[in-house]
């Protein structure tokens, strides 16, 4: 994702008018039929600003914010860890760069539950085999014979948090480590030795936002889901110009002479005049002008004037041809 993750940390990266985290957690709340309490954000150091737009976040939601820090990335298992203290009853652990839509409500009973999303190729993936009465019987990563088409999206529920940090415990009070790190699978998997029973609930769609071609098809597949009426901020002035459905436009952006969309997003106070611009995000506080853009990312404050066409540029960047 660089260059824009060197300004902004990947989950913060907006898609359709949202951070990614956020459209993540509200996923996670629809698929819930009870309140989220908390949430435990586990990050580096960011900053103030960061933290406090995850702060918002969890209070846009009701839920007491807590942020811990990972100091040094060693593993699934570990940044995990580092939220020991929300390790307690009910808890949902989320990667937070991925996106999925369900249309499943959470059976809490269950001792643990791992989404998953049938795909094509396995190998490339994390993946759950399950046994005749439909529980997991084992995780497999990147397998390379066929054992499941099942692959684990990053999102997992535990009915007893503190058994889950037990487990994380002991693997780092024994240095049990794979591939040089600690992994959340090899937690999972103790678990289910010791007789919890975990099933899987499997998503509609699942979404990447790994580099730049996944993160504007993400933002295109988001876009499908809303009116664009409903997308289009009131302080928005439009100026002979054409939109396209279906398009994000956010505060007091600019457009004039111009064509927009579909499927692009266009973040606050950024202005846009004499430009086609289709199937691409544009963040905030950009001025473009003369442009010609198809699959692009554009960051922000970013001043371009000429005719490109397929772009991935990061913040603070001044661009004429």
């Amino acid at each position: 994702m660089r260059p824009h993750t060197l300004t902004t940390p990947k989950p913060l990266i907006k898609i359709a008018g949202k951070a990614i985290v956020n459209h993540l957690i509200y996923e996670i709340r629809d698929v819930l039929s009870e309140k989220i309490e908390e949430i435990n954000f586990v990050i580096g150091d960011f900053g103030d600003h960061i933290e406090n737009e995850l702060i918002d976040l969890a209070h846009e939601l009701g839920a007491k914010p807590v942020i811990s820090y990972q100091e040094k990335p060693l593993g699934t298992a570990h940044a995990v860890y580092c939220a020991k203290s929300s390790l307690q009853d009910k808890v949902i652990v989320a990667f937070s760069d991925t996106l999925f839509k369900a249309d499943f409500k959470l059976d809490t009973q269950s001792d643990g539950i791992i989404w998953t999303k049938k795909v094509d190729d396995p190998s490339a993936f994390g993946v759950v085999k399950k046994d005749g009465d439909g529980y997991v019987d084992g995780f497999y990563e990147k397998p390379s014979e066929f054992v499941s088409d099942e692959a684990i999206i990053g999102v997992y529920y535990f009915r007893r948090g503190e058994q889950l940090k037990e487990e994380i415990e002991y693997l780092l009070d024994n240095h049990v480590m794979g591939n040089g790190e600690y992994q959340l699978t090899d937690a999972l998997e103790n678990l289910r030795n010791k007789g919890n029973k975990f099933t899987t609930s499997v998503v509609n769609q699942w979404y990447d936002c790994g580099n730049k071609i996944s993160t504007v098809s993400t933002n295109r597949e988001i876009l499908k889901y809303y009116n664009t009426k409903e997308l289009i901020n009131g302080s928005a002035e439009i100026d002979n110009s054409v939109i396209v459905e279906p398009c994000y436009i956010g505060k007091n952006v600019r457009l004039k002479d111009s064509v927009i969309g579909p499927y692009v997003s266009v973040e606050n106070n950024t202005c846009i005049k004499n430009s086609l611009i289709s199937n691409s995000i544009i963040q905030s506080d950009a001025h473009l002008e003369r442009v010609n853009i198809v699959n692009s990312m554009i960051g922000n404050n970013i001043n371009m004037e000429g005719k490109p066409s397929d772009l991935s540029i990061g913040d603070y960047t001044n661009i004429k041809l």
